[in-house]
């Protein structure tokens, strides 16, 4: 299994060097929402994803954890996300 590990992380640097490390956009904008919009406001921005209401109500689930985060903290997490946009 470590033979195939190190075998992949070669591949993978040889033949990947040119990519670039920056975020889509698109991520970055559901990132933040997900760190700073209300809930009611988040779930709205998920159903464009026409998710099963169970993944909905699971990433809500998480979402109620990360709300406990202080409002410094959560700007701070953003503000990095958008240096790699």
């Amino acid at each position: 299994m470590r033979l195939f590990l190190s075998v992949l992380l070669v591949t993978l640097a040889l033949c990947c060097y040119e990519a670039n490390a920056l975020a889509c956009p698109a991520f970055v904008t559901d990132t933040s929402g997900f760190l700073l919009k209300p809930t009611h406001l988040y779930k709205l921005s998920l159903e464009k994803y026409k998710a099963p209401p169970e993944v909905i109500e699971a990433v809500l689930d998480v979402k109620s954890c990360t709300d406990n985060i202080s409002k410094p903290r959560k700007l701070i997490l953003t503000e990095i996300l958008r240096q790699y946009e």
